[in-house]
């Protein structure tokens, strides 16, 4: 659907920072760009005309056939379009841009070329990325802890019982199954346990089975589905 053009709204000076509007008229195959759409290319307002060879070579190489075929509809056939790329500035720091464009219409209806802005979406990336990076390492530093003290755990029942790695952990899994406990919550909790026991060395080997068949039952952290 076609907009008629308000130059106001489109080249306003009230534009937000991240973002601006441009126009694309057929007559001449002239281009008029924002304030922010210049600063975006890392232009001075006013310091130089845009051409479509100016904003081809501003895209990122491996975004720059996507856009010369955009831009070739938007010439010859007028077409609405949107576009999420990456443009390249004079201090070759690399943008995330959204460009939505739509055909400009004259006072008769008639097609006079394309209005559309440009939002500049690197921060939102970067920050959804540092997000995600600290959620990862969170994750990962959890994954660790829990590890840990099933380790511990593990050390313990080959330690009292004279068994192999992966007979412990055999052990640990099915108590977790029995009782319906997270492995790493068991083990967290049988570890605990084992620590604040003073039992005489005579004694060890039966409060270390009570502790086992137990474990699930001490406070602690609430008990789970198992992992």
């Amino acid at each position: 659907m076609g907009v008629v053009v308000d130059s106001e709204e489109l080249l306003g000076s009230n534009a937000p920072p991240q973002g601006g509007s441009f126009r694309f008229y057929l007559d001449g195959q002239r281009w008029e760009w924002s304030d922010p759409v210049a600063r975006m290319h890392g232009y001075r307002p006013g310091e130089i005309t845009p051409t479509t060879e100016l904003l081809l070579s501003h895209k990122h190489p491996d975004d720059h056939a996507q856009v010369a075929a955009l831009f070739d509809r938007m010439i010859h056939a007028a077409e609405p379009f949107s576009s999420k790329h990456r443009i390249i500035d004079t201090e070759r720091r690399i943008h995330h841009v959204i460009v939505v464009g739509d055909r400009m219409l004259d006072e008769d209806g008639q097609v006079i070329g394309t209005s559309g802005y440009y939002i500049d979406v690197t921060e939102t990336l970067e920050t959804d990325l540092r997000e995600f990076n600290a959620a990862i390492t969170e994750a990962v530093a959890a994954l660790e802890q829990s590890r840990a003290v099933i380790e511990q755990a593990k050390g313990a029942l080959m330690l009292v019982y004279g068994i192999s790695s992966e007979r412990a952990f055999g052990i640990l899994t099915w108590r977790s199954q029995e009782t319906n406990t997270k492995l790493h919550t068991l083990a967290e909790r049988f570890v605990a346990a084992l620590a604040a026991e003073a039992t005489l060395p005579e004694s060890f080997r039966a409060r270390f089975d009570h502790l086992l068949l137990t474990a699930h039952e001490l406070p602690g952290t609430p008990a789970g589905a198992q992992d």
